[in-house]
């Protein structure tokens, strides 16, 4: 899973995670199937188109909804000259193809990177990181974001987190919207009754099938990008910027960039709590910081 002919570090733990994630995510699929035919065993026909259907649409369109979401507009290189320049020195040091490249105009500071492989994989910085960032940070940062796609973990992420999205969409909708009050006897009533629940469980597992994939590979891009660049203090020096930048920003705006931690460069928001940590999506600021530390002094020895 990880591409060979990039220049980026290959990272064998990170590919073991990888597989073990989408092992686990197939597994949820046939558990979802079995368990709805079980209940379900006359509506089989519509249950298969469902979750035949849910299984297209989330490898085929995970990517272009998150990046919808997250507000990802396309660039030229004519409209983001500095932009396009930074990723296509990347893309040299790396010997990899150029992604798409995007902006999101929010004040939140940040980046992040989507798609499925090479031909669909798109990279987006935010105006609020352009604007605070100096050239050599930024490009310690579309360098992580770059290692994702080189790596490919960006695709399983996408994968992995549409289906908690929608689930969330689904129970969300099903309790402001009463479903489960639309009892009845028939299988379609049943099913109706049935949907918060699975939705609730399906979005539980989801959740933490990622946050098994999310830290590590946030510390495998972070080292990636170093040792690529050759920079790593420039990639420390975003981070404590980004991160000390994010305390100004409104709530409002952290909350709605919140549902994309996953996705982003740094996380809207950081707990300090040992739960709030477990269920992070990505580790702590001190732990990036000491490994980049190490890092500058590996790259420093003779």
């Amino acid at each position: 899973m990880t591409r060979t002919r990039s220049r980026y570090a290959p990272d064998h733990g990170l590919t073991t995670r990888m597989v073990t994630t989408m092992f686990l995510i197939g597994l949820l699929y046939v558990v979802l199937v079995g368990v709805l035919l079980a209940v379900l065993r006359g509506a089989w026909p519509i249950i298969l188109i469902f979750t035949g259907g849910l299984f297209i649409a989330q490898f085929w369109f995970s990517d272009r909804i998150a990046a919808f979401s997250m507000g990802a507009r396309e660039v030229t290189p004519e409209e983001a000259p500095e932009l396009h320049g930074t990723i296509d020195r990347i893309c040299a040091l790396a010997d990899m193809p150029k992604p798409r490249v995007a902006i999101a105009r929010t004040d939140v500071p940040n980046a992040f990177a989507t798609g499925r492989g090479e031909k669909t994989a798109l990279v987006c910085a935010t105006t609020g990181l352009l604007r605070r960032l100096e050239p050599e940070e930024l490009e310690g940062v579309l360098a992580h974001e770059m290692s994702h796609v080189a790596h490919r973990d960006v695709a399983v992420m996408t994968i992995a987190s549409f289906l908690g999205v929608l689930a969330g969409m689904v129970t969300r909708v099903a309790l402001w919207g009463g479903l489960s009050r639309n009892r009845g006897s028939d299988p379609v009533g049943i099913a109706i009754m049935l949907i918060p629940l699975i939705s609730a469980a399906v979005y539980c597992l989801s959740f933490l099938l990622t946050r098994l994939l999310s830290r590590y590979r946030e510390l495998s891009a972070d080292r990636a990008a170093a040792l690529l660049t050759g920079r790593p203090s420039a990639l420390a020096s975003a981070l404590t910027k980004v991160s000390g930048q994010m305390a100004r920003i409104p709530t409002e705006d952290l909350r709605k960039a919140e549902p994309y931690n996953a996705f982003y460069f740094v996380p809207a928001f950081s707990s300090k709590e040992s739960l709030g940590r477990l269920l992070s999506s990505h580790p702590t600021l001190e732990q990036r910081l000491d490994q980049l530390a190490r890092i500058s002094v590996e790259l420093a020895r003779p």
